[in-house]
């Protein structure tokens, strides 16, 4: 009896332990992110300062009427841009051009894909939720926008696991512990410069739009003959469209796909694909993004079309 009493206390301890570890770690990581960011706020203060406006969304806070690379970041030299794209066409070769090559691999790749695609939004909506939170810039449409392209990769990943792309555990185990610490890195790329997060992001989606489009090319006939998924209909078709064209900002009329056959569930996604790095390109600039779900619909100087 004594014996199991002191086993027990002795895990307890364990217990307690490992609780007081990831209660410090957690404390630790919540005070550097802040004096990140804090460090990064007293930077951009002293460099750049603003006059307040009149129409701002936060009671005269200029950096309210600024889209986050104007308020927060700093442009970027031919030399950065280029080592960006660089590596991410390195890390697509080691990654993705060896742990998902081979045949019938397609749907894993895409599914890989996906599950890291998404994180870079996730990260934007962390960061701007702390930057309001701590009333350093307020400016929903933003918010709105990075959500419903998240919400946009959610469906080509759910479409992607409906095609089955996600049944191997290995292929899982590499994809979501690559997409955790994506996640962390575009958080530390966004708090120092969201115009650096933003160009690491327009390569990764150039990336997404070749990859696709080549796919496409290869097996366009074979995927005419096969049906469409249901969440693709449901996302691009039959449901609730508004999520669908808030995303869309390098157009004021709404994108409406046919969804028929498997082929052109994948013309969609590319063509989805295209718009994330329109709009990462704009980001960039000074343009103020909207969508076609606002009354005042604009379409930005700067957008362009993918060759």
């Amino acid at each position: 009896m004594i014996n199991i009493a002191a086993q027990h206390c002795k895990r307890s301890s364990k217990l307690n332990f490992t609780i007081l570890l990831l209660m410090c770690f957690a404390q630790v990581s919540t005070i550097t992110s802040f004096t990140f960011a804090q460090q990064t706020r007293i930077k951009l203060t002293a460099t750049a300062p603003l006059e307040s406006t009149a129409d701002s969304e936060d009671n005269g806070n200029a950096f309210a009427t600024q889209n986050p690379s104007e308020a927060f970041g700093s442009p970027l030299s031919k030399e950065i841009k280029e080592f960006n794209s660089n590596a991410v066409e390195f890390l697509k070769t080691v990654v993705f051009d060896t742990a998902f090559s081979g045949e019938d691999r397609e749907y894993a790749r895409f599914y890989a894909l996906e599950t890291i695609a998404r994180m870079p939004y996730f990260s934007y909506l962390s960061v701007l939720h702390l930057y309001e939170t701590l009333g350093w810039w307020r400016k929903a449409n933003y918010l709105k926008i990075h959500f419903a392209e998240s919400w946009n990769e959610l469906h080509h990943l759910l479409i992607m696991e409906e095609l089955g792309g996600s049944k191997r555990w290995s292929d899982r185990f590499i994809a979501q512990h690559i997409a955790v610490a994506y996640y962390w890195m575009v958080v530390l790329f966004y708090m120092y410069n969201p115009t650096f997060a933003y160009n690491v992001n327009q390569h990764v989606e150039e990336h997404a739009y070749t990859t696709y489009d080549n796919f496409i090319r290869e097996h366009g006939e074979k995927l005419k003959t096969m049906p469409a998924p249901q969440v693709a209909k449901d996302y691009y078709r039959d449901g609730d469209l508004y999520m669908f064209d808030e995303f869309q900002t390098s157009t004021c009329e709404p994108r409406r796909p046919k969804m028929e056959n498997l082929f052109d569930t994948f013309v969609a996604i590319r063509d989805d694909e295209a718009e994330h790095v329109k709009t990462m390109t704009n980001l960039q600039t000074h343009a103020e993004l909207t969508s076609t779900n606002d009354d005042s619909c604009i379409v930005p100087e700067e957008a362009f079309e993918l060759a």
